[in-house]
């Protein structure tokens, strides 16, 4: 056992032979580690991507009415927070049925292009006549896809948009969706993530029983956003934590990390 006169001259010693950076660098692999692990605590999805696309065309012309209602305030605060403006380009991930797309295609100006993906061909129909619905659909590209391939240049988007999205994919799955996120972005672009949020609550608990017995309905699921934002390389800018039936919901503003 060493006395504390010891400790601290170890301390002290460590100090001296161990540059800040490399301190730096230890500490960022173990905050990194930290924040891998959690994620590994969350719920697994439990159902495949061919799955997910047949459930979703199937309830596409309907689904507005099961979740418009409880999504629609989280997603104007996410817009909000993302704060899209003239001349930009920003992708959304996980388009759905489109209702994103005018309230950000109409801050965009006529110079800027907003680009949408989501798995569902189903979907994107629904989107797409919406669009021209409200007069943005020349601002707008559609392509049906999958968001752990991106098909868009490395920086070439000002800012990402995922609503209801991340939480979709499956534990692997989520850093490299990520990853494709800060590929795509511009040095100082911005990714906002509205999602369920992983709380230690009877809740979180509930939902993700559910989520387990009837993971082709229930097929979002609680994460550490933060965590896997922070895991990513991302930096965190602006965060807010809401609830919905006791169920958290994250909606935060990200920028990529110097490399």
């Amino acid at each position: 056992m060493i006395a504390e006169g010891g400790f601290q001259s170890l301390q002290w010693l460590m100090t001296v032979l161990i540059p800040p950076p490399l301190r730096r660098d230890r500490r960022q692999h173990a905050i990194r580690a930290r924040k891998c692990d959690a994620m590994q605590q969350i719920a697994p999805v439990e159902r495949s991507k061919e799955t997910a696309r047949h459930t979703y065309d199937k309830l596409s012309s309907w689904y507005d009415l099961l979740a418009e209602s409880s999504e629609r305030r989280f997603r104007t605060l996410g817009i909000n927070l993302l704060a899209p403006s003239e001349g930009e380009s920003i992708l959304e991930i996980g388009v759905g049925t489109g209702r994103a797309l005018a309230p950000i295609a109409s801050r965009l100006g006529d110079e800027g292009r907003l680009y949408g993906i989501d798995i569902s061909s189903g979907m994107l129909a629904v989107a797409q006549r919406r669009a021209v619905r409200a007069k943005v659909d020349r601002r707008v590209q559609l392509v049906q896809g999958d968001a752990t391939a991106l098909p868009y240049q490395d920086g070439s988007m000002d800012a990402v948009f995922l609503s209801f999205t991340l939480e979709l994919f499956d534990t692997p799955e989520i850093p490299v969706v990520l990853s494709e996120c800060r590929r795509v972005l511009r040095a100082h672009g911005r990714l906002c993530v509205i999602s369920l949020a992983k709380e230690e609550s009877t809740a979180t608990r509930v939902y993700e029983w559910v989520h387990h017995v009837l993971p082709a309905m229930v097929d979002c699921r609680p994460i550490y956003t933060g965590d896997a934002l922070e895991a990513a390389g991302f930096g965190i800018t602006a965060t807010r934590r809401a609830h919905d039936f006791g169920i958290g919901i994250d909606v935060i503003l990200a920028t990529p990390s110097p490399v």
